[in-house]
C-alpha cells in the first residue's frame, strides 16, 4: 500500500490545502459580514485608566 500517488507532488498538494484554507476564510468573512455586529449597543467601558480586566481586583504581592 503506497502512501501517495505517484502523481501527487508535495508542493501541489501544500498550495492545495493553502487555497483550501483562503477559501474558507473568505466564506467565513462574508457570512460575518452579512450577520453584522452581534451586539451593536456595545461600547468600550468608562473609567479609570488601569489595567484593562483588572477592575481593581488587587493580586497581593502579585506585582
Amino acid at each position: 500500500m503506497s502512501a501517495k500517488s505517484p502523481g501527487v507532488r508535495p508542493s501541489s498538494v501544500l498550495a492545495g490545502f493553502a487555497l483550501l484554507l483562503v477559501v474558507v476564510f473568505v466564506v467565513a468573512y462574508a457570512v460575518g459580514r452579512q450577520a453584522g455586529p452581534v451586539s451593536p449597543g456595545l461600547t468600550p467601558g468608562r473609567g479609570g485608566g488601569g489595567t484593562p480586566g483588572m477592575s481593581g481586583h488587587d493580586m497581593g504581592g502579585m506585582r
